[in-house]
Order: C-alpha cells, then structure tokens, then sequence
C-alpha cells in the first residue's frame, strides 16, 4: 500500500511538472488579400504579398505580434537564463585576428571578449606595443554600427574603412590619417558589394544611385558603378571610372595591384563567372582593356609579377590552376601554367620572399603546399588537424607570413611562418578554458539518394553511447560554390558540452570538389542538394547516432531555403527545424535587392522550366495542410537587404494557418540587425540563447 502510495505521489509530482512546463500559443491573425500570379498557366495565390511591403505600418504590427508570442514562449523555458548565464560567461575571451603589413605598420583586430566589436589596431614594429587606431565601440551605443571592411594605402599613410548600419549591406566609407589619428571630412554614400583599392592619395570603390526613401532595404540594386575617390575631397567629385548602362544587372569591382602598375576591373552577372578587364595605370591607358571574357569561368588576380600577372582560374579546370598572362597577348593560348590543376581544389594562392603560399581543400580541410615563382614544388606547410587556414597576410618583399588556422575544437590560432626556413610558431592562442581533447571529431562518408558518395563531419563529446538516443544537430548549406571546413563556435560547445551531436555533410552546390560538384546542385539539379541531407539525417539514425524525435536541423541564408525545402518534404526527419534568414519563396527571390545575382544557381520563375523545378521545392509554395511540421523557431532581421525579411515572413504566416498541431511554429524577428555581418556580441549572445533554449527544451536536453 506504501508503494503504491509512493508510485502515485511521483506520478503526480511528474504530471504536474510537465503541465505547468507545456507552453501553448496562440498565433497572431494575419489577414489574407486575393493576389494571384499566372505562371505559364498555373494560377499561384500569394495571400501574404502585402507582408512584402516592409514599411507598412501593417506589417509592422504582424511583426510587433510575432515577436510577442515568440517571446512569450522563449521566456517560459525554465533554463533560459542558465543557458544566458553560460554563455556569457563562455563568450569572455579574449581573441586576435591575423595580422597584416601595410607600410611601417602592422595592423590586427582584437576584442577584449565581451566587446559588442574588434578593435583595429597598429604597432610600428611585429612586436612593438599595440595603438588603437579604430574601435566601432564607439559609435553607436548598442553596438550596431560595424566595421564593414578597411583598406590601408599602399604607402601606410591612410585607411579608409566602411560602416555598416544595423546589418545592413549598404555601407558608408571614411577616411583616417593613421599617423595623426586625424578623421577626414571624406563620407562616401549608399556604397554596397565593394572594396577599396589605392592608387596614390585615393582609392576605387563600387556603389548604387541613392535609392527612393522607403525603399532602401527592398529595391532591385541596379546600374552598380565604379569611381576614384580623392582624399580630401566631396563625394560629388568623385570620378566615374566604369559603368555598363546597357546591363543594368550586372556587378562591378576594381581593384590595384601591389605596386599600383595594374588597374583590374572584375564584372560580374550572378555569384560565380567573372569577366576581367585591366588598365596599365603607369601608361594611364583609357579605357579598360579586355583579359578574359565571361561569365563561364572564375578568374583571381593574385598581383603582378613585372608586366605579368598571376591569376588564378578554373578555366577548363574545374578545382582551379595559377597561371601567368601576359596583358598584351591574353588569350589562353599565350597563357603559362604555374601551378597545374590537382586532385584537390585550389583555394587561394600568397605571394611572400620568392615563394607562392598555395593554399588547397582536401575533402574539405586545408592543405597548404610551397612553390617558387616558377612554380616547382618545394614542400608542404605542417598543419595542426582537421582544421581550415584563414588565409595568408604577407608581402613580396617579405619572408615572413602570418595565417590563422582554426577547427570545430579551438578558437582562430594565429602563426607566424618563416618561409625560407619552413618554420611556423604560434603568434597568439586565444585561451577559452575548454578542452579541444574533451571532443572526437570524424569525417565519414555515405550514399545520397543517386549513390553519389557524401563526406560528412561529425563532432561530439568522448564516451558518447552509440544508443540511437543523442540529441543531435544537421547543419547545412549547399549552395553558391561555398564550402562547408572546420569552423569554430563558442555556443556550439554548449551543445557538444551537454552531450549534443553536431554534423555538417559536404554537400552538393558547395565548392568542396570544385565547380562540377557546385553545377551538380543548381537549377533542376537542386533537389540533389535536399537528397543529400536527407540521406545525412538518414545515416545519423543508421549509425545509432540519433534518432527523428532527437533531430534539429538548421542552416542560414542559402541554407534557410535548404532546411525550409527539407522539413516541406520530409517532416517526419526531425523534431526540430531552425532555418535562418532563408530564401523561402523562389517564385520572386529574384524581385529585391541583389537576388537577381542567384539565378547563376536557382534559375528563376520568368523561364517555364525554371518556374516547374522552382515551384516543386518552394518552400513557401509547399507548406501542406494536415501534415505534422517539426517545432520551427524562423530568424530573420528586420534590416536584412540580402534575404529581405518578406520570405520568412510570408512562409511563417503560411505555416502558422496550415499546421494545426502541437508544435510551436515560431519566428525571432530581430530588429536594428541584418543578415548575420557585424552583429554586435551582445545580439550574438540574445540569438544564441534563444537559439539554444528552444533546441535543448524541444530535444529534452539540460544545458
């Protein structure tokens, strides 16, 4: 009778615990409008279009209402401000970027840990005492102005840099005398998609018109322009250098080399295929001159070599080769190879000494491998694991390079490396107080739905049980030639530290083997990309990694439209569904901004066959009614001009009226924040908790 008693007692205690922790929620009414679209016959409703419209004051309340439920469910996780607290505390560390030379100068970024944003900083010496030069701290309270890109003078005597506003890709450039410390009245305007490259006392730089008040954040960018901008003067001075009225969809970058002899104009259409032209600066010759027609192929200039210039290009080598061009005579058949096509792909190529630092992906982790100008091997650089190397910072006329090197494990390690010597030494090791030992890290492999072979990272805690019951997380991206390396996040140890399993499968769409494993997932080969994840949750359960009630899967951006086309698909996968700032409705991705530049990979609906293979995967297009969707916790921004907010907010409002099951479809619409560049750290740390507060509570993990 006692235990019986006792039995009873527990299981009350049990069900009352989980009656006063189950959340319900009541989603905002949003209205419905009777727009249709003819596609080449099929009549498609899109009863959400005035969701488009992001200055209403409409969809400033649906917002306004989105925000609250959400909030009102993430505020109800009992552990919420456990996981805050820890992840605060994990993120206090102090952490360095590579440092570069330019000048009598060597500059670095540094955040002291809990910084909202790096600090520039210069020494006159590598190992002299550290001036600030720049800290964005102290521009905007909250954080939320960010550095967007710097660029120091050939000669050390000036950086310009450009600011971004709330995440926004629209960019303001200003000047500094590095020196003096002195600010120039220089403010260059409504600047995107742009660097900036000296020549004497100026530099070149790439912008738009001033676009229509109200429409910043949504208007097709159009007519990009190039123009020289010198120091000391108004922007309306500026002297247009290109512009190609007759295609107004099409990019525009110039940039010099080394020795400023080399004016390299890259034109572009979509993400990949460039055009590139030049002019020699030392003969001011007018105008540009054609080296490479496209936009089939990639060309990179890495500098110039006398009157030579070394590019790399995966012209009829789709994992990339360096090659000499003489301008005169630029015809492939006049061009010398360097550095033959390999078997892995050729990433990017440093000049330093007399010497070329290549560096390559092999199944997507790096190697980095030494040449001389003529391109005879000399040997390998020794790395430290399955990591990625963040590139090299070095001169012509030095012996001397600085790269970083990072893994799933540990933070970005600078090194320095001796290059006549073959000798690398650690410049500076961020100290995070975790244990990269305390985790395995794997790469596998496995068969997609066509028996193509997948290669996929695996990352967890030692000892894990191979039970089938792990919560576990599927990250992916699959698009745009970008490739999926060895990457470090402090909050994803959370996860690995409370016995999460993390993935990442390298597929198709991505560069990891090169442009023909890119083309194998675009246009009406995308749902080979959607395959390939799915068969990466597949194998997790397979392997008794996980199982579908102990599922996430998340990705951004590209990624978003990934993890959205997936969980319309195949639901039944995963309990959990995070798309980040996702492309959701392919039908008209290609009417703001800069989505026009994606067609190169999605095609788009203004074509009959791209309308038939877009509108099978939409994601917005595909939501069904009786049908048991994942919990779904949406991010977007309200300041996002890449991905504008209109796709998540039209495919949460849809699934919000068609799912009428018990999990939670949510959406996070951050404000004063863009697409995910310069967020401030403490946007970073909001996010992330409740990121991982609704991942740990769906999963019935404990942080």
């Amino acid at each position: 009778m006692q235990r019986f008693s006792l039995l009873m007692v527990t299981c009350v205690i049990i069900l009352s615990y989980s009656c006063k922790h189950e959340i319900k929620v009541n989603y905002p009414l949003a209205k419905k409008v009777d727009t249709v679209d003819d596609y080449f016959g099929t009549k498609v409703p899109d009863p959400y279009r005035w969701l488009e419209n992001d200055t209403s004051s409409e969809t400033a309340e649906w917002v306004k209402a989105e925000n609250k439920v959400t909030s009102g469910y993430l505020t109800q996780i009992p552990f919420r401000e456990q996981i805050r607290e820890k992840l605060t505390k994990m993120w206090n560390y102090t952490r360095f970027g590579v440092p570069f030379r330019q000048g009598p100068y060597y500059f670095y970024f540094k955040n002291d840990g809990l910084q909202n944003q790096s600090v520039m900083y210069y020494k006159t010496s590598i190992d002299g005492e550290p001036v600030v030069l720049l800290d964005p701290n102290k521009l905007s309270a909250d954080g939320t102005i960010a550095l967007a890109g710097t660029s120091v003078s050939h000669n050390g005597k000036y950086l310009a840099y450009s600011l971004a506003g709330s995440g926004s890709d629209w960019n303001e450039i200003h000047v500094m005398e590095i020196a003096s410390g002195k600010q120039m009245p220089d403010t260059l305007k409504w600047v995107k998609f742009s660097g900036m490259s000296w020549q004497g006392d100026g530099f070149y730089y790439s912008r738009y018109a001033e676009p229509k008040q109200g429409a910043e954040l949504s208007k097709k960018n159009e007519n990009h322009k190039v123009f020289y901008h010198k120091v000391g003067t108004i922007q309306n001075e500026d002297r247009l250098v290109y512009q190609n009225l007759k295609y107004p969809q099409r990019n525009y970058g110039a940039s010099t080399t080394e020795d400023e002899k080399f004016l390299i104009l890259y034109e572009s259409e979509s993400t990949s295929g460039t055009a590139i032209y030049y002019r020699d600066l030392i003969k001011n010759e007018i105008p540009f001159k054609l080296l490479a027609e496209g936009f089939d192929y990639e060309y990179g200039v890495v500098d110039n070599i006398g009157d030579k210039l070394l590019v790399v290009t995966n012209y009829k080598s789709p994992k990339k080769k360096l090659i000499l061009m003489d301008p005169e005579k630029p015809s492939p058949e006049n061009w010398k190879t360097v550095i033959p096509e390999r078997e892995d792909v050729l990433e990017s190529v440093d000049l330093c000494g007399n010497v070329l630092l290549s560096t390559y992906m092999q199944n997507a982790v790096s190697k980095a491998y030494i040449y001389n100008l003529e391109g005879k091997f000399l040997h390998e650089m020794n790395l430290p694991g399955l990591g990625t190397l963040a590139g090299f910072n070095s001169k012509k006329g030095d012996n001397t390079a600085f790269f970083g090197y990072v893994s799933f494990t540990f933070p970005l390690t600078v090194y320095k490396y001796d290059v006549v010597k073959n000798i690398s030494k650690i410049y500076t090791r961020p100290e995070t107080g975790i244990n990269p030992d305390d985790f395995e890290v794997k790469q596998v492999s496995f068969c997609s739905k066509d028996k193509t072979t997948i290669q996929m990272f695996i990352i967890h805690r030692k000892g894990i049980s191979l039970n089938g019951k792990n919560p576990a997380l599927l990250y992916g991206y699959g698009g745009f030639n970008v490739s999926m390396t060895p990457g470090f996040s402090i909050s994803r140890l959370l996860f690995l530290q409370s016995g999460g399993v993390y993935a990442i499968p390298n597929i198709r769409g991505g560069g990891e083997y090169g442009e023909e494993w890119h083309k194998a997932g675009i246009k009406e080969k995308k749902q080979n990309v959607f395959d390939d994840f799915i068969a990466a949750a597949e194998y997790l359960f397979k392997e008794n990694y996980t199982n579908p009630r102990k599922l996430a899967v998340m990705g951004g951006s590209n990624g978003g439209l990934l993890i959205g086309a997936v969980m319309t698909q195949r639901p039944d996968l995963m309990k959990v569904a995070i798309p980040q700032v996702g492309v959701m409705d392919m039908l008209r991705y290609h009417r703001f901004t800069i989505g026009w530049a994606w067609a190169s990979d999605y095609g788009t609906s203004e074509k009959k066959e791209g309308f038939e293979y877009l509108y099978k995967y939409s994601p917005l297009h595909n939501i069904r009614e009786n049908v048991s969707y994942p919990a779904t916790l949406a991010f977007t921004a309200d300041h996002d001009d890449r991905v504008v907010p209109a796709h998540t907010f039209k495919f949460m409002a849809t699934l919000q009226e068609k799912y009428k099951g018990p999990n939670p479809v949510l959406v996070r619409i951050d404000t004063k924040a863009g697409h995910g560049g310069g967020k401030p750290t403490s946007k970073s740390i909001d996010e992330a908790t409740d990121l991982w507060s609704f991942i740990f509570y769906q999963l019935g993990m404990k942080p």
